[in-house]
């Protein structure tokens, strides 16, 4: 609309300077003629943009929900248009006797009229007046008032079909996000020295998956692993390479399990003072950026890297790395801006800070002038909000964390950082994983489950199930039966944890998320599969499926196809929502929902009609068949954005 009305005013306002006869004119006007270049430019940028913008939205998906939203809300304002911010509320309908979607905004304008002015309205008589100010639109088929005032929304057919057929033709795109902003996502964060454990997993697969979902609605995501890479545990981790590699500067030192190098170190810290001054030595001539002691933080990074990467490289994760060393030249400024604006104190020797709302200082100064977690999290905070200028920054970290990120959160807030309501600043909390005694989850031992362990666990047992229904013998080559093993093994372990609400803990079972029954990854992936063999069964190759959506009409007057394309049709306002509030189990209730409907209409519609003796095909009932497409390629993109990798055949 924007770009609309400026391509007006650029038109008029060419004709004015046309007008003044400044086109073609004497070199004495030539300014002017400037003038209406830069105009034209403009104009012809602004058209050829606006043109792209309509092209692009032509193509997405369209959020039923949000236009029903638009819908309802002019209705309202035309019905009752002295009502400030009145409620708006549509939703899907639980049940097809009450329509496809329901507008509840009665109920709360009777309370507003009641208290605002005194009117005392019926809700189905507000109801009734909305109905009859709802504006001409091309979705809304017919509406019914129910009960006390519920409006019960039924669809049009032809609008549904002509949604599924741009599907068809165009793939899922996403609906417009207007401006791109810029989003951080701060996740997986490993303490380099220390092993990956199972409590990494969450952070790393949600990150992962938030990442996914924002880069698909059109974000600019920068994706930040802020590691664990600096801090006084350096210092006896370079004292025990000292001793026990002397020549790490000329060769390589042969760092195999760094898990026991740093238990090693740690004895030696805690049982020999001589050792423990050393390594406090160590520390402080690492921060003064000694070469020698550079090159030797280095090589303990490096090799924890490696360590990392094997496992990123497992779960198909993209990060960026950007650790706690990435900030520490810009602890000192940060500690001088607080004290600058009067909100540091000193305490026994250690610079605080108390932010209002919360009872425990941070502090930003130890007492021997090191820096703290506190101050590297307000210098990265500082660098996402002012330097990447990030739009929404969030914050992939467990629930324990919660009061520590609130406060820093709120300090960067205090000082003028950021304004909460221009720029969104969360923290995506999650619960703990827990063995199936529904204790913290551990080895036999007791010890913390290493990472590495877990997946190539998941391997063995995906492949033991495989092997259980034979499909090594006959269904499967050994390569596809490679690619089934790791698309269930790395695809069941994600879903286990996505298909959760992250704010709560959730116990870890490989036979509960290997089971092919119920809203599992093994489920929805067979499911994919069988959904993608119909086609090729049937002999339909992917052109002839273009060719038939663009030019057949999807019937949907089976009410089992009816169900199914208004589900397909969901993904959009199920994305919108996941946006808002970044609760991904929401997208793997709607896959399994999607998958279980599809079942509904495969079990009560014929796809494809064979012979009963002979088994030939006797007819394919082709707009069937791109409704099983159009399934096929929402569930494809729900699986991308969880991070899961599904396979032709299973």
């Amino acid at each position: 609309a924007f770009q609309e009305n400026e391509i007006k005013l650029l038109t008029a306002e060419i004709e004015r300077l046309k007008n003044f006869g400044c086109l073609g004119v004497s070199p004495s006007l030539e300014g002017l003629r400037d003038e209406n270049a830069k105009l034209k430019y403009r104009l012809n940028f602004l058209q050829k943009s606006l043109q792209e913008e309509r092209s692009k939205t032509a193509k997405s998906m369209i959020n039923i929900n949000s236009c029903l939203q638009e819908i309802f809300g002019a209705a309202i304002q035309a019905a009752y248009p002295d009502l400030e911010n009145p409620p708006l509320v549509v939703t899907p309908s639980q049940q097809p006797k009450f329509g496809d979607y329901q507008c509840n905004s009665a109920m709360g304008i009777t309370q507003i009229l009641l208290k605002t002015k005194e009117q005392k309205v019926s809700p189905r008589e507000i109801a009734e007046k909305i109905s009859k100010n709802i504006p001409a639109n091309e979705c809304i088929e017919k509406v019914e008032i129910a009960g006390p005032g519920f409006i019960n929304v039924h669809l049009r057919k032809d609008f549904v079909s002509k949604q599924l057929s741009s599907l068809l033709m165009n793939g899922v795109q996403p609906p417009a996000v207007g401006k791109r902003k810029k989003v951080v996502v701060d996740f997986s964060s490993p303490n380099i020295a220390k092993e990956m454990h199972v409590g990494h997993l969450r952070s790393t697969i949600i990150g992962e998956s938030m990442c996914r979902l924002f880069e698909f609605a059109g974000y600019d995501v920068l994706r930040l692993n802020h590691l664990g890479d600096w801090g006084t545990q350096f210092g006896m981790l370079i004292a025990h390479l000292q001793d026990k590699f002397p020549d790490y500067l000329t060769v390589s030192p042969p760092i195999g399990d760094l898990q026991a190098f740093y238990k090693e170190s740690k004895r030696r810290f805690d049982t020999e003072e001589e050792f423990k001054k050393r390594a406090y030595q160590c520390v402080v001539l690492l921060q003064s950026k000694n070469p020698d002691f550079i090159k030797a933080w280095e090589l303990i990074c490096d090799v924890s890297r490696k360590e990392f990467q094997k496992i990123y490289n497992c779960l198909d994760i993209t990060l960026i790395e950007r650790g706690e060393s990435f900030y520490h030249e810009m602890m000192k400024d940060i500690v001088k801006e607080f004290e600058d604006k009067g909100f540091v104190q000193v305490d026994d020797g250690r610079k605080i800070m108390f932010v209002p709302g919360f009872p425990v200082p941070l502090t930003i100064m130890k007492s021997d002038g090191g820096y703290t977690y506190d101050t590297s999290d307000l210098a990265a905070l500082k660098h996402r909000l002012c330097e990447e200028k990030a739009d929404i920054l969030i914050y992939v970290v467990d629930s324990g964390q919660s009061v520590h990120l609130q406060t820093v959160f709120a300090a960067g807030q205090m000082i003028g950082w950021y304004d909460p309501k221009v720029t969104r600043v969360a923290h995506a909390a999650f619960g703990v994983v827990l063995g199936e005694d529904k204790k913290k989850f551990k080895t036999r031992s007791g010890d913390t489950v290493r990472l590495i362990d877990l997946l190539e666990e998941g391997l063995k047992r995906a492949m033991d199930k495989l092997k259980d229904k034979e499909r090594d013998k006959v269904v499967l080559t050994a390569e596809e039966l490679k690619a089934a093993q790791t698309s269930v093994a790395f695809g069941c372990i994600k879903y286990a944890d996505l298909s959760h609400n992250r704010l709560n803990d959730y116990v870890f079972s490989f036979d509960k998320m290997l089971d092919d029954r119920g809203n599992t990854a093994a489920y929805l992936l067979y499911a994919f599969t069988r959904i993608r063999a119909i086609a090729r069964l049937a002999n339909i190759d992917e052109q002839m499926l273009q060719k038939a959506a663009r030019e057949e009409v999807l019937i949907l007057d089976h009410e089992k196809e009816w169900k199914l394309g208004k589900c397909i049709l969901r993904f959009p306002e199920i994305l919108q929502k996941i946006l808002e509030d970044l609760l991904l189990h929401t997208l793997c209730d709607y896959l399994y929902e999607l998958a279980t409907t599809f079942t509904e209409f495969y079990d009560n519609c014929y796809c494809v009609e064979k012979d009963r003796q002979s088994g030939q095909i006797v007819k394919v009932n082709m707009w069937r068949l791109l409704l099983c497409e159009a399934t096929a390629t929402v569930m494809a993109k729900g699986f991308d954005i969880l991070g899961i990798k599904p396979v032709q055949r299973m």
